[in-house]
């Protein structure tokens, strides 16, 4: 038998079971409903905002840096653990991780929905977190090893689509809890949820692992969490401050950054790290880990803020201002499945490079919006973003899924969900922080000029468009004055933001356009014999 150039050709990858291959559509929706819990928690938080915001009984009085750290006391401890509980889904079973994950998740919710302060929100939301870690990067690694590699990008894409309906039931589901239960309910409505999820995943995953997984790195575990922890409390109090040059601000800052650097090298130094900063080396691979950061740092940081402009600014309710946001999600939804398509004929540069400028173009429409724009101008902004995220997140997907070997699955999608839920984590504090010092910025002489806010409270009032309006309630018919320049400082804050966010996501457009690569020649496609993706092998499959 004569031997191809090169030596012999590599062996395919063992196929999916017969029995699990039979049962794959059905497993794929168990993993999109629990992928739905995952992002409807972020959406149903978001539009629920400005109702913890406000003071007893209605919510529990939240200040902006309170309600930045609730949102990212879930992303951090997420992000951090990723590395590790995508390992151990690896080496005990992803069935196991996922039932663990689901059970502490649906404890977290039932705990976060009875907080009495801030404080114990902010905990219980990083009990949350620690669940939806485990969750997470074991739903991409059984879909890699349930579908053969012809078919997942089709499978990628509907995961993508799921999270595109997600976020539309997020702000509807918030909405109407809002409407008719105390804010709480937006946290226990998990409850059920997690309970028929456990149930389905019972019945129908097959559990898998990887059979030569890597040793538990705590040290790395615990440097990247004390690291991302201080970075992102110096950007959240540097905005509560609007100055990055106080001490209180910049220690945290300089010690953050420190600890992550020390946590790059000792990873770099051992042999088996948390992340293995190896797989950057694939130019691929690190363009598609950046878009997916950059993304959700600029849809994040926006989604954060764009609450308080649709129900304080435009004065909608929080369910009518999860129907606004419904465009975004509908166009996600639609485009995400068939971005594939898309991709075979123009190539992913080109499909992530058009996806991150509609994405761009979304976001700085904001720097025109005020109090008198038009709703079809909102909704268009809202589709076209929720249009260009179809187009990145699928591709760039499979990318990072696809680079690795499939018993590696789940650190691949670890690392996948790690950078986007840093770069989410990034955009509220990097973004609510530039909306708290602009909006500061343009308040501060209004409160010194007014008459009856003391000096020790304008501070206070200074922090955000809330805080402000709160003090020209009580302060009656002589706080009146507030209102309007109050508005107008919180547009002119806005409008940096969001200018702030595009310029982030152009970034993400240059990086994708210059080293995602470009379309696939029908020689070179990754079934052809011989191609080096094929030399890849699965993970144990046990039906």
């Amino acid at each position: 038998m004569a031997i191809p150039p090169g030596g012999p050709a590599a062996p395919p990858p063992p196929r999916v079971p017969e029995a699990v291959h039979r049962r794959r559509w059905a497993i794929l929706v168990v993993l999109m409903f629990t992928v739905l819990i995952m992002v409807l928690d972020h959406s149903v938080l978001n539009v629920a905002v400005k109702t913890i915001a406000t003071p007893a009984p209605v919510g529990i009085g939240a200040t902006q840096g309170e309600l930045e750290w609730a949102i990212n006391s879930y992303t951090l401890v997420f992000a951090a653990l990723l590395f590790t509980a995508g390992l151990i889904g690896d080496r005990t079973g992803r069935k196991k991780a996922l039932l663990c994950g689901m059970a502490v998740f649906g404890i977290g919710s039932a705990l976060a929905a009875f907080s009495g302060s801030s404080g114990e929100l902010i905990a219980y939301r990083a009990v949350m977190g620690v669940g939806a870690a485990f969750v997470m990067p074991a739903t991409l690694a059984v879909l890699m090893n349930v579908f053969e590699r012809d078919e997942q990008p089709k499978a990628i894409g509907i995961w993508a689509g799921g999270v595109g309906i997600a976020i539309a039931l997020g702000p509807l589901t918030g909405g109407l809890l809002l409407e008719h239960f105390w804010w709480g309910s937006i946290f226990l409505v998990n409850v059920p949820v997690v309970i028929v999820g456990f149930a389905a995943m019972v019945l129908l995953i097959p559990d898998s692992r990887d059979p030569g997984p890597g040793r538990i790195d705590p040290v790395g575990v615990l440097l990247s969490i004390v690291g991302l922890a201080l970075l992102v409390y110096g950007i959240i109090h540097g905005g509560e401050l609007a100055s990055l040059t106080d001490r209180g601000v910049l220690l945290p800052l300089l010690g953050g950054l420190a600890v992550l650097v020390a946590f790059v090298l000792y990873e770099t130094h051992i042999d088996h790290p948390a992340l293995d900063f190896s797989y950057f080396r694939n130019p691929a691979f690190s363009a598609a880990i950046t878009a997916t950061a950059l993304a959700f740092l600029a849809m994040m940081g926006v989604a954060f803020f764009s609450v308080f402009y649709l129900q304080t600014v435009l004065g909608h309710s929080p369910l009518a201002a999860g129907l606004l946001v419904l465009p975004l999600a509908v166009a996600q939804s639609l485009f995400a499945p068939r971005a594939r398509l898309i991709v075979a004929r123009f190539g992913a540069k080109a499909t992530c490079t058009a996806g991150m400028m509609m994405i761009a173009a979304g976001l700085a429409s904001f720097a025109f919006f005020d109090a008198s724009t038009p709703l079809w101008a909102l909704e268009l902004a809202f589709f076209v973003q929720g249009a260009g995220m179809g187009h990145v997140m699928s591709p760039v997907t499979v990318t990072v899924m696809q680079a690795l070997p499939r018993e590696k699955a789940g650190v691949a999608s670890a690392i996948n969900n790690t950078f986007r839920q840093i770069g989410g984590a990034l955009g509220v504090a990097v973004l609510g922080s530039v909306l708290s010092a602009a909006y500061r910025g343009g308040i501060e002489s209004t409160l010194e000029r007014t008459a009856g806010v003391p000096e020790g409270a304008r501070h206070a009032a200074g922090e955000s468009l809330e805080a402000t309006l709160a003090v020209a309630g009580r302060l009656g018919p002589s706080g009146q004055v507030l209102i309007a320049p109050a508005y107008e400082a919180f547009l002119v804050a806005m409008h940096l933001a969001a200018l702030c966010a595009a310029t982030v996501t152009l970034v993400g457009a240059v990086v994708v356009a210059l080293y995602l690569p470009g379309r696939v020649r029908p020689s070179a496609a990754p079934d052809a014999p011989g191609a080096p993706e094929e030399r890849q092998t699965a993970g144990a499959v046990r039906g």
